[in-house]
């Protein structure tokens, strides 16, 4: 099965996200608007058993942090993707690293950039067209994350929250 890791910012973030992701993401329908600490992964029963204490470890070792969001950003040339950028955190680049190290799978293919997908697999003049005027409008959230989600994939290719962890709590 399919798992992986995100963190979900608060309605008012997703609802921003979502007027734009129904329209421009073709992943809308399948995961909410979320920040990636951990990209797809395989595992079976076993695996996740081995891996909820170190994620509960992890979040037990994490305090809760601030997120800002100022403005859109791209990743053209690799992928006509449009995101919400999440501004420089420490403590979100602590965490991330902490989730490629260890038990668990080291599956980095990209560079960590925190992000809230608003548009993908746009042509490119729908692009340059969408990132033109979104470029122009102005983003600004803050928030306090306090927590993040194991997910896993459903086989209609939806994702689903397995477990939340929660920052600071003992372990169990």
């Amino acid at each position: 099965m399919k798992y992986g890791i995100a963190i979900f910012p608060s309605k008012k973030i997703q609802d921003e996200a979502n007027s734009y992701r129904k329209r421009y993401d073709p992943h809308y329908p399948l995961i909410p608007p979320h920040i990636t600490l951990k990209e797809a992964f395989e595992a079976d029963d076993s695996t996740i058993d081995e891996l909820v204490p170190e994620l509960k470890r992890v979040a037990n070792e994490m305090e809760p942090f601030n997120i800002r969001i100022n403005k859109v950003s791209s990743f053209v040339p690799v992928t006509n993707t449009i995101y919400l950028k999440v501004e420089p955190e420490e403590n979100l680049d602590k965490l991330y690293e902490k989730l490629h190290s260890g038990k668990f799978p080291q599956n980095k293919n990209f560079n960590f950039v925190p992000h809230i997908t608003i548009g993908q697999k746009l042509l490119d003049d729908e692009y340059s067209d969408i990132f033109g005027r979104m470029k122009m409008r102005s983003f600004k959230f803050e928030e306090k994350v306090d927590r993040f989600q194991l997910l896993y994939q459903l086989e209609n290719g939806s994702w689903t929250v397995y477990e939340s962890f929660v920052f600071g709590k003992e372990l169990l």
